[in-house]
């Protein structure tokens, strides 16, 4: 498990959910990890959840690795850059950057949904991203074989149309990291670099466990009520399917693509907790947008 031994990763935004994960699993394999974010034990950020980053950074710890907790407000370019100087080096940088499901305004159109909500979820979405990348790649390229990963929701194929029932800023944050990784991955070809954009599938974290009203240990009781939960993964499986991505030294080849859970998962023989291997946004096109009944035999 020292596959990235003597490498350092920057987890943007790794408070909780699939950044959670990867920075446990990059810590597993041997990374030293710094993990960034606004809610810590002294004040919650906007999202208002209780997770903090110092608790991400002792679950680093207590998977074998080492990590140290920074509070950021990656929205403020004066604290970005003070990161980027304070850190020893850079290898891998994820860029889980968000906290704006407070903001979602699901089913409205562009001109009912709240004009505050929309700007700030552009802002968390892609502001955020740019203002990370603008001072932190400079770190990643200070020696070849560097890798970014732009955390997203969906796939390229999958959000290259509307996606119906979401809200239009919503869609633009999170489309926008697709042509984040084709950008970023051009401009640091020359450097030796590889950029990626992940999303999770249907993901368990801890605010969609809190919202359908079970744990981790009874989540299929939620399939009674949405059966295509059956499908979900755990972020556990996120943050395997990236730690696995970071440690292959033939990962260039992915580079300015959207890469997904599932299909790493396949590409690297890696499981779920459960040993399972959940083909998320394979599921949702072929069963769940098509409208048949949940089945996940043959996808997980």
């Amino acid at each position: 498990m020292n596959e990235l031994s003597g490498k350092v990763a920057l987890v943007a935004g790794g408070t909780r959910g699939a950044s959670r994960a990867i920075a446990v699993e990059l810590g597993r394999a041997g990374a030293f990890v710094y993990v960034t974010g606004r809610t810590t034990r002294a004040g919650r950020s906007e999202v208002d959840r209780p997770e903090t980053i110092e608790e991400t950074a002792e679950l680093v710890e207590k998977a074998g690795g080492r990590a140290e907790a920074i509070r950021v407000d990656h929205l403020v370019p004066a604290e970005v850059e003070a990161l980027a100087k304070r850190i020893d080096r850079l290898d891998i940088l994820v860029d889980g950057l968000w906290g704006g499901d407070k903001h979602l305004g699901w089913g409205k159109p562009v001109w009912e949904h709240d004009l505050e909500a929309g700007l700030r979820m552009i802002r968390l979405g892609i502001d955020a991203h740019l203002i990370t990348s603008h001072f932190l790649l400079p770190r990643l390229i200070e020696r070849p074989g560097g890798l970014l990963v732009e955390l997203t929701d969906g796939t390229a194929e999958y959000n290259a149309k509307y996606r119906e029932g979401t809200s239009l800023p919503f869609y633009l944050a999170k489309a926008s990291a697709h042509l984040l990784a084709i950008g970023e991955a051009a401009e640091l070809a020359a450097h030796g670099a590889t950029a990626v954009a992940f999303t999770p599938g249907y993901l368990r974290s801890e605010a969609m466990l809190e919202i359908y009203g079970v744990t981790e240990e009874n989540w299929r009781d939620a399939c009674e009520r949405v059966p295509h939960f059956a499908i979900s993964e755990t972020p556990t499986f996120c943050g395997r399917t990236v730690a696995a991505l970071a440690a292959d030294p033939d990962r260039h080849r992915w580079t300015g693509q959207t890469l997904n859970s599932g299909q790493l998962a396949k590409e690297y023989g890696v499981d779920d907790v459960d040993g399972s291997r959940p083909d998320g946004w394979r599921y949702m096109v072929e069963v769940a947008d098509a409208g048949k009944p949940a089945d996940t035999t043959g996808y997980r």
